[in-house]
C-alpha cells in the first residue's frame, strides 16, 4: 500500500449532521493512511451545540475549513454550500458515516489519473450498494457506465447514475448539471442530481469492488440520519408483487423525468 500521498488538486468535502464522532473516525482514518489533499471542508447541516463544540475541538487535531447554517436546510443545502467553498478543480465527497480501507490510495490515484487525462469524465464511483447495470470495461477496476435510454433496457437501477456515496468529480458540475435541490427530503435531492447527470449526458467510471474501498459504518449513538423505505428487501409474495407493479409505474415517470429534466435542474424547480 503507497503511503504518504497528497493531492493538491482535491478537496475532501465532508457533510455532517450530528455525528461529530463518525466524523472524527473518517478524518482520523485518512490521517492513518496518511493521505493529504490540498484541502478539506466540513459542511455542518445545523448539528446540534454538543456535537458542533466537538467539530470545533476537532480542528485542533486535524486542518479543515468548517461551513455553518444556524439551523438545519437539509442535505441540498449542505452539500451546496460546502461545494460552493471549494477551490480546487476535483472534488472528492464523503459524507461521514463512510470510513476509507487500505485499498483506497491506489485506485483513488488512478480514478484522479483517468479525471486528468479524459477530460470527457464527470464522476467517479468508489461505492454503491448494488452494482450499475450496463457497463463497459474501462481499466485498472473500473468500468465505464452506460444509460441506455430505450424502454427495452429495464433494469430501473439504471437510473442510480449519481449517487451520494463516496465518489470524486469535477468542482465545476454545478455548471453542467445544475445545482442540488434544496427543501425535499435527501432521497429526492439525490434523485434529481441523478436524473440531471442522465439528462445532461454524463460520462462516469464505476469502481468494479465496490464495497472494497469504503466502509460505512453507523452505531446505535449516531445512526444513519437518512429514513428510507426497508420494504425492498421483503419476502412475502403479496409485497413483491405489489413492488413489481410499482417498478413498472416508477419506470415509465422516471424515464419521463430524464426527458424534463433540463427544466427543473437549471432552473432548481424540483
Amino acid at each position: 500500500m503507497p503511503g504518504n500521498q497528497h493531492f493538491e488538486q482535491v478537496t475532501l468535502l465532508i457533510t455532517h449532521y450530528n455525528r461529530s464522532k463518525s466524523l472524527e473516525r473518517l478524518l482520523a482514518a485518512f490521517q492513518e493512511l496518511q493521505c493529504t489533499f490540498g484541502d478539506i471542508v466540513v459542511s455542518d447541516d445545523g448539528s446540534k451545540p454538543e456535537h458542533l463544540q466537538y467539530v470545533e475541538e476537532l480542528k485542533n487535531r486535524f486542518t479543515f475549513r468548517l461551513i455553518t447554517t444556524p439551523k438545519n436546510k437539509g442535505l441540498g443545502n449542505n452539500i451546496n454550500k460546502g461545494q460552493d467553498a471549494v477551490t480546487t478543480p476535483y472534488t472528492l465527497y464523503v459524507q461521514e458515516d463512510f470510513v476509507p480501507k487500505d485499498t483506497f490510495l491506489v485506485h483513488f490515484d488512478n480514478a484522479l489519473d483517468f479525471m486528468e487525462q479524459d477530460k470527457g469524465l464527470d464522476i467517479v464511483r468508489f461505492y454503491a450498494y448494488f452494482p450499475y447495470p450496463y457497463m463497459k470495461p474501462y481499466g485498472k477496476g473500473y468500468s465505464e457506465m452506460i444509460f441506455h435510454k430505450m424502454p427495452w433496457y429495464t433494469n430501473h437501477l439504471k437510473f442510480y447514475f449519481y449517487s451520494d456515496h463516496p465518489h470524486l468529480r469535477r468542482s465545476n458540475f454545478f455548471e453542467k448539471f445544475g445545482r442540488y435541490t434544496e427543501g425535499v427530503k435527501g432521497d429526492l435531492t439525490e434523485y434529481w442530481m441523478s436524473l440531471g447527470f442522465i439528462h445532461y449526458k454524463a460520462r462516469g467510471l464505476f469502481f468494479n469492488d465496490y464495497t472494497e474501498l469504503f466502509d460505512q459504518r453507523n452505531s446505535p449513538d449516531e445512526p444513519s440520519t437518512m429514513e428510507r423505505n426497508d420494504w425492498r428487501q421483503s419476502k412475502n409474495p403479496f409485497v413483491r408483487l405489489m413492488r413489481s407493479g410499482y417498478l413498472v409505474t416508477k419506470f415509465a415517470r422516471w424515464s419521463w423525468d430524464v426527458f424534463a429534466a433540463k427544466h427543473l435542474t437549471k432552473k432548481g424547480e424540483m
